[in-house]
């Protein structure tokens, strides 16, 4: 299996600028598709006392683990960032594939895949390069549309979030000053006074809490009192679906939405928090965070949790978590009760199902922040978040809303109260009413996965539709221009190839590749380190390298040294092609630019 290897932030910066000064894109995100604001109207939101440009940013998960999945959501428009939860158990095997996005969405992925350690480095690598491009002028941002929060994520319960290692976490993210500081040292001399610039170094004040399904209600309530008491965090608790009960869960996955294949354990209802529990410790960790001048809210919802009929996963997974359009019901229905009980004491923070067309009615609920993660690993990836603020200006525009204020209070009929708490109320009662019967989130319309045409992909020439580079969340996938010689024929003028640095195997680009076998798997996957590389034996594997190129083919070595003469041998051939693409020297490719960052002369010490 592929294991994350972190980019060095040389790197990543270097290539972020060259890319985007000779290729108009950064990390393969064309610069059409970025969200650099609307000076016509005012999209900023209030979250925990911070001030943030969007409600949009990406649900704790395979979006923000990397840096440069980070800076790829900042580029989408997501301005309130919930980063990979991270817990004390940063060494575990992971299933594998682990992301089935064919339908509606499952995962078996469920914790962070670096160590704490690294997870702090990548987020703090994150808040620099986007404070670099912020700062070098490429970005014509309108006014204010820079402002960004980043919240934490740990789980998953109290004797982990006590441990010293989750401890130094999170005051690393508090105060990462000694982190800022060697990174910069490592930033390449050419960036000139970007490398100077004044880097945050507390990264982040806030926390959502993530529990794992059956986590104890008393166990939650001291995991929060203990965040906010030690550590001084305004904390958001994420619930389970299963708040509903299982009378009313299962009613609404199999009734109203036709999800009959869906089962929901019954160990799920026992185990999980009740209704009375979650409103009576969320009442007295009130009066906690009140007491410490803190912010406290809830975020609907966690994933569901349900058997594993299907074959994608391991058959040693017996549960999956669902995703996508049935959560978006049932996390709205919870909305909707929480809202009755409680009224709008509580800020909600809302993740299920997203994608464009309700992003905007999320936004009119009043709901902070708006998290996507499976719609940002449909077709596209990253680049639906430009869809997401057309559709949202569509809709302010349409009732003549130029701040979300404005845009909750007329969103489905301007009414005469000013009171924004009983606007939120209201459109959410309204907008449930809608999409109960709304055959959109129906299981009908839902069966039917991505096309294939019967093809098994090859090492090169593939049909290159390229929809296997957006759908990944870690940019692992890319395309270079190979050219066609007499000894190394291709049809296509650009190839595609697997950086195994930044893949994990989570198997979502094998899910709508056209072709059969996973690119991820076929396509030549490159290493730069060899210990890596040898680790991966006896899987198919290319490994660069400044002086040579080697690849294992069928548990068979072939090596060419740099300037050496391949001969006639096919594969040795293919070899030096795809060498000689890579290390291109106008080519901002993965490889080039780590090759480049440690060796060049000019990086700073």
């Amino acid at each position: 299996m592929s294991e994350l290897a972190p980019y060095p932030i040389a790197g990543l910066a270097r290539r972020m600028l060259r890319e985007f000064d000779t290729r108009q894109s950064i990390f393969d995100l064309p610069k059409r598709k970025f969200v650099l604001g609307d000076p016509r109207i005012d999209l900023s939101v209030r979250s925990h006392g911070h001030s943030a440009a969007t409600p949009f940013g990406p649900a704790a998960g395979p979006n923000t683990q990397l840096a440069q999945n980070i800076v790829l959501c900042w580029l989408a428009g997501g301005r309130v960032i919930e980063l990979k939860t991270v817990q004390i158990l940063d060494r575990l095997t992971l299933p594998r594939p682990c992301i089935d996005m064919q339908t509606v969405g499952y995962n078996v992925e469920w914790s962070q895949e670096l160590t704490l350690q690294q997870s702090l480095e990548e987020y703090v690598k994150a808040a620099m390069l986007i404070r670099i491009l912020e700062a070098s002028g490429r970005l014509a941002l309108a006014p204010g549309f820079g402002r960004t929060l980043f919240d934490m994520s740990v789980g998953y319960d109290l004797a982990g979030i006590r441990s010293e290692r989750v401890q130094a976490f999170i005051r690393g993210m508090m105060d990462a000053t000694a982190v800022v500081e060697r990174l910069r040292r490592e930033l390449p001399a050419e960036l000139g006074p970007l490398r100077d610039l004044d880097f945050a170094t507390r990264i982040s004040d806030t926390l959502t809490l993530s529990t794992f399904h059956g986590c104890p209600p008393g166990e939650i309530e001291a995991m929060v009192g203990h965040l906010m008491r030690e550590h001084g965090l305004s904390c958001v608790v994420k619930l389970n679906p299963t708040l509903l009960g299982a009378t009313e869960a299962r009613r609404l996955l199999h009734d109203a939405l036709g999800y009959n294949e869906l089962r929901i354990p019954d160990d799920a209802f026992a185990k999980d928090a009740k209704w009375e529990q979650a409103t009576a410790f969320m009442d007295r960790l009130d009066g906690v965070a009140q007491s410490l001048g803190l912010h406290l809210g809830v975020k609907f919802s966690n994933t569901l949790i349900v058997e594993n009929h299907k074959s994608f996963f391991p058959a040693s997974e017996k549960f999956m978590y669902l995703s996508g359009p049935p959560l978006h019901v049932l996390a709205m229905h919870l909305v909707q009760r929480w809202r009755s009980a409680m009224g709008d004491r509580f800020p909600v923070s809302f993740s299920a199902g997203i994608e464009r067309a309700n992003f905007p009615d999320a936004v009119a609920l009043g709901l902070v922040p708006v998290t996507v993660c499976t719609d940002l690993l449909q077709a596209g990836g990253y680049w639906r978040g430009f869809g997401y603020f057309e559709e949202l200006a569509l809709r302010m525009d349409a009732v003549g809303a130029t701040t979300i204020d404005e845009f909750i209070q007329r969103a489905y009929g301007e009414t005469d109260s000013k009171d924004l708490s009983a606007a939120k109320l209201r459109n959410t009662e309204i907008y449930l009413d809608r999409i109960s019967a709304d055959p959109r989130y129906h299981a009908d319309n839902h069966r039917k996965g991505p096309r294939k045409i019967d093809r098994r992909l090859q090492f090169f020439d593939c049909v290159t539709c390229n929809k296997c580079i957006p759908v990944c969340p870690n940019d692992a996938n890319f395309s270079i221009r190979v050219p066609s010689t007499p000894k190394v024929p291709l049809k296509m003028t650009r190839q595609i190839v697997n950086f195994a640095d930044f893949c994990n195997d989570c198997g979502n680009c094998d899910v709508f590749c056209l072709e059969d076998g996973g690119p991820y798997l076929l396509k030549p996957r490159l290493f730069v380190n060899r210990e890596r590389w040898l680790n991966d034996a006896p899987r198919d594997a290319v490994l660069i390298e400044p002086d040579a190129i080697s690849g294992r083919f069928d548990g068979v070595v072939l090596r060419v040294a740099s300037g050496e003469e391949p001969g006639d041998e096919p594969r040795a051939l293919a070899l030096c092609s795809l060498r000689d693409a890579l290390l291109d020297p106008l080519d901002t490719n993965h490889v080039n630019e780590f090759l480049h960052c440690t060796t060049s002369p000019s990086q700073a010490s």
